[in-house]
């Protein structure tokens, strides 16, 4: 029986080291594709590349994961940028946007992750919170704090109880997405989950989550994704 291939999304940097080399990289931390791969699918990087060929990837891919990373250019969601946004990714907002876009359009099963989450609720007419005291942590190092499911939700069917998750991030949902709700809150009332309204159902199977579940033990989002990019 073959596996499902799911397609993650991919830092583009302008300088990455490994052995003796120290070059421009399309990299992405290991627990992606492990996690993909324990979930029971099969992973391909997908770095940016022209937007006008995101229907394009995404029609070869079962499932597409949007991955964490940079802050999102506060442009893309009507606003000015606070002194403690990151510098701009502009290239892989552009691709993954269109990423986003190209699943939604064809029911491909899609899930985000922390900015792949903030970037679901943008593309969706929705904005962010661009900095959150006391949610980052030391720099560099995850976190971990507890997640609230609401019930009757898809996120509340994949993990039913309050679970405490990795996290590393500044940035939040602010005004929700047209077509989305919320479907998991932080004890802060921050939103750690979003999920497809009633109105939003044709898009088939859409999840954002804003911590980090590659940086964990718990594959059941993971393979919640994996099993509907196999049917």
């Amino acid at each position: 029986m073959s596996k499902p291939l799911i397609g993650i999304s991919t830092y583009l940097e302008t300088s990455a080291r490994w052995g003796v080399w120290d070059l421009p990289a399309a990299l992405l931390p290991a627990g992606y594709p492990r996690l993909v791969q324990a979930a029971g699918g099969l992973a391909a990087m997908v770095p940016p590349d022209d937007p006008a060929l995101a229907e394009a990837a995404v029609a070869r891919l079962d499932g597409v994961v949007i991955a964490g990373g940079p802050d999102v250019e506060p442009v893309r969601y009507g606003a000015e940028p606070h002194p403690r946004t990151g510098p701009p990714a502009r290239e892989r907002d552009a691709w993954e946007l269109a990423l986003i876009r190209a699943a939604l359009a064809s029911g491909t099963p899609l899930l985000g992750i922390c900015r792949g989450m903030q970037l679901l609720n943008v593309a969706l007419g929705g904005t962010l919170v661009q900095h959150l005291d006391g949610h980052l942590g030391a720099t560099g190092v995850f976190g971990e704090h507890t997640v609230k499911p609401v019930p009757g939700t898809r996120y509340a069917s994949i993990v039913p109880e309050d679970s405490a998750v990795p996290t590393y991030h500044h940035q939040s949902v602010d005004r929700v997405g047209d077509g989305l709700i919320p479907a998991a809150y932080a004890e802060d009332g921050t939103i750690e989950a979003l999920e497809p309204s009633g109105e939003g159902c044709g898009w088939g199977w859409v999840l954002g989550v804003q911590w980090h579940p590659e940086m964990g033990q718990d594959v059941r989002v993971m393979r919640a994704l994996v099993e509907a990019a196999g049917h």
